[in-house]
């Protein structure tokens, strides 16, 4: 999968990015960057975000919840898609999606 950078301003979130979960392994990288005064989270989910007939469930990752800095992370384990949730303030969050080829 190549790189994939979204950015979120004010609250809000962005549209789900789907990821290769068959991947083997599975292995995701997260670079989270904030400009401005802003609260996020990192959310997933394990629906098919291709399936218009499904409304997918947003679980939020382990430590990237209330977060209001730079940070960084990581899923070692599957999911099928991934968003930006800002839940307040003012300003923009930037996530940039790094999985490692087979």
């Amino acid at each position: 999968m190549r790189p994939q950078v979204i950015s979120k301003t004010d609250t809000g979130t962005t549209a789900w990015i789907p990821l290769d979960y068959k991947q083997n392994p599975f292995n995701i990288g997260l670079g989270i960057v904030v400009n401005g005064t802003i609260t996020y989270d990192i959310e997933h989910t394990f629906d098919d975000v291709f399936d218009s007939t499904v409304t997918p469930t947003a679980f939020k990752h382990g430590t990237l919840t209330a977060q209001t800095t730079n940070k960084d992370g990581n899923y070692a384990f599957p999911i099928r898609a991934i968003r930006i949730n800002n839940t307040s303030g003012t300003g923009t969050t930037t996530l940039t999606i790094l999985q490692g080829l087979r």
